[in-house]
């Protein structure tokens, strides 16, 4: 059996990838060890950038009904509310969801397979991996079914999207280096009732640690998660019960329990891969990183992995792209998890930390801090920035190509490009420029000029027209007024420069070959 891509690992990462390569015309062969999808998780949070992905995908709009918009954070220290962060308001100019969308990785699963299959793919489940024997023009996979039966598959590219314990990275000798964390967290699904602001995340920090409530869809429901106390950690059959008085302890007596749905205890590893490619296989998600909860930020993380990659593979299979192009992928996303890496894992330090001057930093220096901190709207913007993802960059990508004497403030090459709500059309109304850029494919950008004759067809070009609204929105973003961009599939910049240049963009297409045709 042939294939362009195996995914293996049928998660959110690779259905992801599944969904992005099948949209583009690229039929892959998805496979997963386990009998179904995830029936209960731990991660919740589904952040603005993912939103914005999923709007393309088409199913943001049920995504956002089937969860429960967290419009806000607030931290909570020794019974007191001491801040909040206002996601809804630091957001409302940077993207068209200003909020996280607590929403568990079962659904996303449901939402992802349900999109993979009607574009006509999918999963096979009891399907193992066991054994990669890389070729120069394609690498053969040894596949076992539930029967036991053992079958070859030949696949040009192989992608690990099979979590912390990867075959795919295992195959390829990928050191995946990093450690546990010592403490011992809990899960709680819960109907309950205190003092929790509603409708919004709610971080209680203590001397020995913290719980987080998330708010979820159906009236006084909460996803709650913590530290074990010390007292449990050694034990196999701790059960809510045992933890809710310490639960009690920190959220106030008033906090009324009157069912727990599900609970479950676990350990978290923080570690990165290495390599994020070895010749025909990638490894993305948890496959590629894994780190604390801080932030909501690994589900996500995993998916962004996805849509980097599977618009290149699409340029490489389908437009004959060089294969060179595969490379930014890990130039590009290794950067991102290590950052996160560092930056969660060191927040996650704060946090877990359980000596007295610890406990003293989280619930007074740090509450205080944020207290202060989170009255400033731009600590709000750069807060929004950061927890939506929408602030990531690849500005030191060899994709990236801005021109020389370009304005410092501007949005350069590797940012995502801004949210805009701009008239795209003579005497038009004003729109949503995400709601009309075509994700599956190049997008040439151009204010104070007129398309260009020499433009590549396989572009979308939009020229913005002449109104207020435009400069005004312009503005705002501090894009010049006369400026050109050439943006990836995936909505970050490419190149970027105050005139269109055809020599120019045709030289830095040239480097990978894509669009094949590139500049008429």
């Amino acid at each position: 059996m042939e294939t362009d891509v195996l995914i293996v690992g049928a998660g959110p990462t690779g259905l992801m990838l599944a969904c992005q390569l099948a949209r583009r015309g690229i039929r892959p062969l998805i496979i997963d060890r386990h009998a179904g999808p995830a029936q209960q998780t731990r991660a919740l949070g589904v952040q603005a950038r993912t939103l914005e992905i999923y709007r393309h995908l088409g199913i943001a709009e049920r995504a956002v009904a089937l969860g429960k918009r967290g419009t806000g954070a607030n931290l909570w220290a020794e019974g007191r509310r001491t801040a909040r962060i206002p996601l809804g308001e630091a957001g409302a100019d940077l993207s068209a969801f200003p909020f996280i969308l607590i929403l568990g990785q079962d659904d996303n699963e449901r939402l992802l397979g349900e999109r993979l299959a009607e574009l006509g793919v999918s999963v096979q489940w009891n399907t193992e991996l066991e054994k990669i024997e890389q070729g120069p023009r394609d690498a053969i996979a040894t596949l076992r079914d539930p029967h036991g039966e053992r079958r070859l598959v030949a696949a040009q590219w192989i992608a690990g999207c099979d979590g912390a314990r990867s075959a795919v990275r295992a195959l390829n000798g990928i050191d995946f280096p990093g450690a546990p964390y010592e403490h011992v967290f809990f899960v709680a699904d819960l109907t309950a009732r205190g003092p929790m602001v509603p409708d919004e995340v709610n971080v209680y920090l203590w001397q020995d640690g913290f719980h987080l409530f998330f708010p979820m869809r159906g009236e006084d429901h909460w996803r709650l998660v913590g530290i074990l106390p010390a007292a449990l950690r050694g034990r196999d059959d701790v059960a809510f019960e045992d933890v809710a008085p310490s639960v009690r302890d920190e959220a106030g007596t008033a906090l009324s329990v009157s069912e727990c749905r599900w609970f479950s205890t676990y350990r978290i590893h923080h570690r990165h891969a290495a390599r994020f490619r070895a010749g025909r296989s990638f490894l993305l998600g948890d496959a590629a990183h894994i780190h604390s909860p801080v932030g909501a930020q690994g589900m996500n993380t995993g998916l962004q992995d996805a849509y980097n990659l599977a618009w290149k593979l699409a340029a490489v299979l389908r437009d004959g792209a060089d294969e060179g192009l595969l490379d930014t992928y890990e130039a590009e996303r290794l950067p991102i998890a290590q950052r996160l890496l560092a930056t969660t894992d060191q927040a996650f330090r704060v946090a877990v930390t359980d000596n007295r001057v610890a406990g003293l930093l989280r619930t007074e220096v740090i509450a205080r801090l944020a207290a202060f901190a989170m009255r400033r709207p731009r600590v709000q913007s750069l807060a929004f920035r950061t927890v939506s993802q929408i602030g990531i960059h690849y500005r030191s990508s060899p994709l990236s190509e801005t021109a020389e004497r370009w304005p410092a403030q501007a949005p350069r090459a590797g940012d995502r490009f801004p949210w805009l709500k701009l008239v795209l059309r003579p005497g038009g109304e004003v729109e949503d420029l995400y709601a009309r850029r075509d994700d599956t494919r190049w997008t040439l950008i151009l204010a104070g000029q007129s398309a260009p004759a020499e433009a590549a067809p396989e572009w979308q070009v939009i020229a913005l027209p002449d109104a207020p609204a435009n400069d005004a929105a312009l503005a705002r973003a501090r894009i010049p007024r006369t400026s050109c961009f050439l943006l990836r599939p995936d909505g970050h910049i490419g190149w970027c420069a105050a005139r269109f240049h055809a020599p120019a963009v045709a030289r830095y297409l040239a480097k990978w070959k894509a669009p094949a045709d590139a500049v008429g």
